[in-house]
């Protein structure tokens, strides 16, 4: 009988390649599977790398010198995802470390070109051969590497094939509906594939409510603030790991509300594409990063009508529009805010068709002041303002016009508002007793667990005993919530909470004006009623014309007087002025000229609604007149170049507030007179005049950057006097 003979294989034809310097080194076994699915799977392609050991020691190698590299089980080499495995292998080579690189075959190594190409280049330089199931192979010999390169070519041609493949699969399959896709909070899919609601009604209460209050409230901010406040929890199914399919309760994050709100499977859509992968986006080490938001035109699959709705496809839409129009866009109003402006995002200018931003200062006592300004070209090139106003008179116009609508309405809004308020209560008392019913469950379930215990078994009933103590506190501490909760808010309204309901919608600039009504409350009902509010000023004037749009397209027109900073841009201050001076001429003094412009209807340019002695003063001074009992009085002498500050306000034209506001700057050289009443001195010789008379004419802003550009200055003559002599090209060292 012969004897039994074993065909020779290509690797153990090729020990002519395998030097003697190349076993002093180590040899590396690579070994990856592409996912955790095939690593669970797929065993015997696990089994067979990991085999790859013994043949390595069959090539010469000591079984101490062969070095196993599994730590990419689970990772795919398509060169997207950092590898640690690889990683090491290319430090050890890059080292000098390995000898041979033993992988099952090429596309194990690598699939990406960049990867491969990186490792065969380091494999050369270190003298390292590559090996699979077909041979050994020398980077630095001319036909291995030949042979090599067109290995990885291919490796990285199927890899495109079959992406194109699973691809073309997944959008065929997506296009009708059954490829499954992870799914939101509130679904479950069956184990025939079925996309139902999610079983436990306390999960569907959640998502329901999610949806209710945004309708409701309009912004995201809101609804999180109201499921915090109830300490209402959303339900989770885990999707993963050895708790899969379990329902965990979460705390509410913005994050998850905003998923919910633009998830289209609430509204029974089902939806494929709606992001894509951006690869200069992902960021090491987090691979569910990169993604991005296509537009809907670009989704591959959109079928509306497949999945269980919550809401309707009417309200999606709706609440996407909302949430578009929530962002500080300039085209969009935005969402409400407790900033005093009350008609942000709804103020448009009269004379360049742009949105007015609402902006804020701080006013006396640290209160927060308003002014709408069209500032768009100021920003972007430069230039003036178009307009601004303060913000409070026009507030208080469109209010008053909203709560003379609202007049008629009075019995309906409390009505609405009772109904309201009751609905709400319910839903969240319907939520606790759901939270408690959960929880009796749980107690219940934890007792009979105890009772089915064999007593003998300690090791086994101490644990349950704890399990059912942990369960009935819980639901002690559960029980307690509620009932503080309910009377806090009970769930029906009282006769006494209607009564109030009824007055407070009886008197609705009362409601409008009340403390507990915040201006982002309303911001909404503003919103609600009024479109757009196109305001106009006449010229510098006090005088501006307003048009109010309101919902449906109606519109109101009128006109607001704003504050003004001189008494040059009142509209009627040529009228003003001859009054003042007929008054003066007649003898009166300061305090009886202010009292014949109030009662005559004059009004001061700032936020007075009447002159004052000071006021009327000030304007005689303006004008150049003086009362009667200064006349006689003679004033104190002063020095050369001394001025009294309203006689150099006079010289210079400005007004004598705002050279005022410099002496507190630091920008005027001023002192008070030692004799009463001690009224200020400043010193001003005429090239010091002239210097203040330029300040005074400085555009607006130019004071802000002078202090930079003299800062500028400084370093640029700092860098050029430090220079050391001799530092051009064609000095010697």
């Amino acid at each position: 009988m012969s004897g039994v003979s074993t065909a020779t294989l290509p690797w153990e034809r090729l020990h002519g390649t395998v030097q003697p310097q190349h076993l002093d080194l180590l040899a590396a076994v690579y070994v990856r599977q592409s996912t955790l699915a095939q690593v669970e799977h797929h065993g015997e392609s696990t089994r067979v790398q990991y085999g790859l050991a013994e043949r390595a020691v069959a090539l010469g190698w000591a079984r101490s010198r062969v070095l196993v590299i599994d730590d990419d089980l689970g990772y795919s080499a398509s060169g997207v995802a950092d590898r640690p495995g690889f990683a090491r292998l290319v430090a050890e080579v890059g080292l000098g470390h390995v000898g041979i690189v033993v992988g099952a075959e090429m596309s194990r190594l690598a699939r990406s070109g960049r990867e491969w190409h990186q490792l065969l280049e380091l494999c050369a330089i270190s003298g390292t051969l590559l090996a699979d199931t077909d041979g050994v192979y020398d980077p630095n010999d001319h036909n291995d590497r030949l042979l090599l390169g067109l290995k990885g070519t291919i490796s990285q041609a199927e890899l495109f094939l079959i992406r194109q493949r699973m691809w073309s699969g997944r959008v065929s399959k997506a296009r009708r509906g059954q490829l499954a896709v992870p799914l939101p909070t509130g679904y479950v899919r069956r184990p025939s594939g079925e996309v139902v609601r999610d079983p436990d009604e306390q999960v569907q209460a959640v998502v329901r409510l999610v949806f209710e209050l945004f309708d409701r409230f309009g912004t995201v901010n809101a609804v999180l603030s109201h499921l915090a406040d109830n300490d209402i929890q959303v339900g989770v199914r885990m999707r993963e790991g050895s708790d899969r399919g379990e329902l965990e309760w979460r705390r509410p994050s913005r994050t998850g509300i905003q998923n919910m709100l633009r998830h289209p499977a609430y509204a029974g859509v089902y939806t494929y594409g709606r992001s894509s992968l951006d690869p200069r986006r992902r960021k090491a080490g987090r691979p569910d990063t990169g993604r991005v938001r296509q537009p809907r035109e670009d989704w591959v699959a959109y079928l509306p009508g497949v999945l269980p709705p919550y809401i309707s496809v009417e309200q999606y839409e709706r609440n996407m529009q909302r949430l578009q129009a929530n962002r500080s866009w300039a085209q969009n109003t935005g969402a409400a805010r407790n900033g005093p402006a009350l008609l942000s995002g709804l103020v448009v200018c009269g004379r360049c068709g742009r949105k007015m931003a609402a902006q804020y200062r701080r006013g006396s006592g640290g209160k927060m002041v308003s002014f709408y300004a069209c500032s768009r070209d100021s920003v972007e090139y430069g230039a003036e303002r178009c307009q601004q106003l303060a913000g409070g008179c026009l507030d208080a116009y469109v209010t008053a016009l909203l709560l003379a609508a609202m007049a008629p309405v009075a019995l309906e809004v409390s009505l609405a508002a009772a109904e309201q308020v009751e609905a709400q209560r319910a839903q969240v008392d319907q939520i606790w007793r759901q939270r408690l019913e959960r929880a009796d469950y749980a107690a219940d379930r934890a007792r009979r667990q105890y009772r089915l215990a064999e007593p003998e078994n300690r090791l086994v009933v101490r644990q349950l005993e704890k399990d059912w103590e942990a369960a009935l506190a819980e639901r002690q501490r559960l029980g307690e919530d509620y009932d503080r909760f309910a009377a806090a808010r009970p769930r029906t309204l009282t006769a006494a909470e209607r009564d109030q309901i009824r007055a407070l919608a009886a008197d609705i600039p009362g409601l409008w004006h009340a403390p507990t009504t915040t201006d982002a409350d309303r911001k909404q009902l503003l919103r609600l009623l009024v479109e757009q509010v196109r305001v106009e000023v006449v010229g510098v004037s006090e005088t501006v014309k307003v048009q109010v749009t309101w919902a449906g397209g109606h519109r109101s027109d009128g006109e607001v007087v704003r504050p003004v900073a001189r008494l040059t841009q009142l509209s009627y201050y040529p009228q003003l002025a001859t009054r003042v001076r007929e008054l003066a001429a007649a003898g009166h003094n300061a305090a009886q000229i202010a009292d014949c412009l109030n009662g005559e209807g004059f009004h001061p340019p700032k936020r007075r609604a009447c002159f004052g002695p000071q006021g009327a003063r000030d304007l005689m001074g303006t004008l150049g007149l003086t009362e009667p009992a200064t006349r006689r009085r003679s004033s104190p002498p002063l020095g050369e170049h001394e001025w009294w500050l309203p006689d150099l306000a006079r010289a210079l034209d400005m007004p004598p507030v705002t050279l005022y506001t410099w002496i507190g700057r630091g920008w005027v050289d001023a002192h008070r007179h030692p004799d009463a009443p001690r009224r200020w001195v400043v010193h001003a010789d005429p090239a010091e005049v002239d210097r203040l008379r330029a300040l005074h004419l400085t555009p607006r802003g130019q004071h802000t950057r002078r202090p930079w550009l003299a800062h500028q200055q400084a370093a640029t003559n700092t860098i050029m006097n430090t220079e050391p002599e001799g530092s051009t090209g064609d000095a010697e060292p």
